[in-house]
């Protein structure tokens, strides 16, 4: 076996690679900006080769950096007023800690809610009075809290519950406060209580189908007028996501009975006159307005692709942030032009996805496949298996996949059930039979592209990060004769050992998915847990970890390594100092070096 862990990246002397460049290249998330000072913004840049927090004055066009750390920082909030950014401050990527503020003009750092002590986030909602913030905190010792905290005064508890629940929203006015909760058990679906600050209870949703609790609801936010007691919300009650308006003073709710065949999430316009929303259907999506007036639809014109965030601007125009396989990301805006061009090199492009759906033994199964421009079958084949699980890939830019598909390989990536976008039956069919439901589709795909001439099945590679890390491992060892090499990131490798050191809200999510603790269906973990099949595993094994990863821990990682060990099993091991991935460039592009290179050298695919 090999080990190694982070260091620097050896200097590079001769001209970078495409697939290098699509991640060294300047970065910007969608701006955030502020309610009652829209010409603050907040955005996320790597600009400094590490994913941070900045500044932007619109009025002046000035961006200052606002956090600088050695792991990054991408959790930050702008205060309704303009004037503070808050951040959440954990150690190396843990994702326990606290929050600070900084001025927004620039100045130290405070402690944001002095008298709460460092905790995983739950949510965060702050006031427009500039002094009120309602923060949710989740620990193994106490579950679920959530504090009201107001400058110059002691944080108050407002709610505590052993099971996950989160901050959803602050009213305009300050007055309600909207709780996800989830005291039923059910953490995949959520119900909603709204609350007064000073505890009382203003009103409770919680949707039901046949006696049990399988629909979930969210908050998307209260109406941008105070007073106003309307709560945007979305619902599953015809099978996919959809959004209405609940009036929680009189317990009205107005359906919007949008005619869109996937999910549909919304947010208000800033006047409250409308809605944007943003239709996601069949790894795609596209937007639309709302008018409360006319209750009709308008399309808000983007290209083809994918929308991964959009937000209305008091003018009325959109501002979004786009991509496709293809085309890099850029934040565009409907009145025209790009929102944020960050200098530097600019990103290559790659080549455009395919659609393909195969017939599974739940259903159609939509896959995307990616292969070199010209390239004919058949060929190595990467299945990259996305995290979640409960998310899809979509026809979106991704440098990871480029990057294979640069060294000659096809790369396919499976919607697999318990992916999102295709309707809530899909999503949930994944209880019980945890793992082994989501690999019977991805086996279903890869019949498909062997039998179909794109894959050669003597070089195919399952990898993912995550939740498809976590199936990758598992495929290896219920699918031995299926896969020439497996790359597994951040993986869930022992079940039972994962759900004693994760974070509390996973717990939850554990226990929905398959019925129970550990100790309550230990057949249940066992069946779904990578190292009970471990001795079956055949092909070589490359994995990475993050040392202080709260979701994956690395405990449960180093009993299946060392299971590996003892069998003399071929494999490598990665460990770096962070969490659940890294947020520093240099280190994401040094373990895409070391997954290509390690496939090299195991398969001799040596791409361009």
């Amino acid at each position: 076996m090999t080990e190694s862990n982070g260091s620097a990246a050896p200097e590079r002397t001769e001209e970078m690679p495409a697939w290098e460049k699509r991640f060294r290249a300047p970065r910007v998330s969608l701006p955030d900006w502020a309610e009652d000072a829209p010409d603050r913004s907040l955005f996320v840049s790597n600009a400094t080769g590490t994913y941070e927090l900045y500044a932007w004055e619109r009025a002046t066009g000035e961006q200052r950096q606002v956090t600088n750390r050695a792991n990054g920082t991408t959790d930050g909030v702008l205060s309704p007023d303009g004037a503070w950014i808050w951040w959440f401050d954990d150690k190396d990527g843990d994702e326990f800690g606290v929050w600070r503020r900084q001025p927004f003009a620039g100045g130290e750092d405070e402690l944001a809610t002095p008298g709460l002590d460092p905790s995983y986030p739950a949510g965060l909602a702050l006031g427009r009075d500039g002094r009120t913030a309602v923060v949710g905190r989740s620990t193994d010792e106490d579950g679920t809290t959530i504090h009201v905290a107001r400058t110059g005064e002691p944080p108050f508890e407002l709610y505590r519950h052993r099971e996950s629940a989160g901050v959803g929203d602050l009213s305009h006015d300050g007055r309600l406060i909207a709780v996800e909760h989830t005291e039923h058990g059910d953490a995949m679906h959520s119900a909603l209580r709204v609350l007064r600050p000073d505890g009382t209870t203003v009103a409770e949703l919680d949707d039901t189908e046949g006696g049990t609790r399988e629909l979930g609801l969210e908050v998307l936010g209260f109406a941008p007028v105070d007073g106003d007691t309307r709560l945007l919300i979305g619902h599953q009650r015809r099978g996919r996501w959809e959004p209405l308006v609940w009036d929680v003073a009189s317990g009205t709710q107005t359906d919007l009975a949008l005619d869109l065949p996937g999910d549909v999430s919304a947010e208000w316009y800033p006047d409250g006159s409308g809605l944007l929303i943003v239709h996601s259907f069949e790894a795609r999506s596209e937007l639309f307005r709302y008018d409360f007036s006319g209750g009709g639809l308008e399309k808000v014109p983007t290209p083809a692709g994918t929308v991964s965030g959009a937000t209305a601007r008091p003018d009325g125009s959109v501002e979004y942030l786009w991509s496709s396989a293809a085309r890099p990301p850029t934040v565009r805006s409907t009145a025209g032009g790009t929102v944020l061009d960050p200098p530097g090199m600019r990103s290559p492009g790659s080549v455009p996805v395919e659609d393909v759906w195969v017939e599974g033994p739940g259903g159609r199964i939509h896959a995307l496949v990616q292969k070199p421009a010209g390239a004919t079958g058949p060929l190595p084949t990467v299945f990259d298996i996305h995290g979640g699980p409960t998310w899809h890939d979509s026809d979106a830019f991704a440098a990871a996949p480029a990057a294979w598909v640069d060294h000659g390989y096809a790369v396919i990536r499976v919607n697999y059930r318990g992916s999102t976008g295709y309707g809530r039956a899909w999503t949930d069919a994944l209880k019980v039979r945890v793992g082994l439901i989501e690999l019977e589709d991805v086996e279903a795909v890869r019949q498909w592209a062997v039998s179909s001439g794109l894959a050669d099945p003597a070089r195919l590679i399952l990898t993912g990060g995550s939740w498809g890390g976590y199936l990758t491992l598992l495929g290896l060892g219920t699918q031995p004769d299926a896969w020439a090499l497996g790359i597994a990131a951040v993986p869930v490798a022992d079940y039972v050992t994962a759900y004693h050191d994760e974070m509390e809200a996973l717990k939850a999510m554990d226990r929905t998915l398959l019925g129970g603790t550990p100790e309550e269906v230990p057949d249940r973990f066992e069946a779904s847990s990578p190292l009970t099949y471990v001795d079956r595993v055949t092909a070589p094994v490359y994995i990475s970890a993050g040392v202080n990863d709260p979701r994956c821990p690395i405990r449960q990682i180093d009993n299946y390594v060392k299971r590996l060990e003892q069998r003399g099993a071929e494999h490598e091991v990665y460990r770096y100092d962070a969490g659940h991935g890294s947020l520093v460039v240099d280190e994401r592009i040094k373990q895409v070096r070391l997954e290509l290179d390690f496939a090299e050298r195991h398969l001799g695919v040596s791409g361009r």
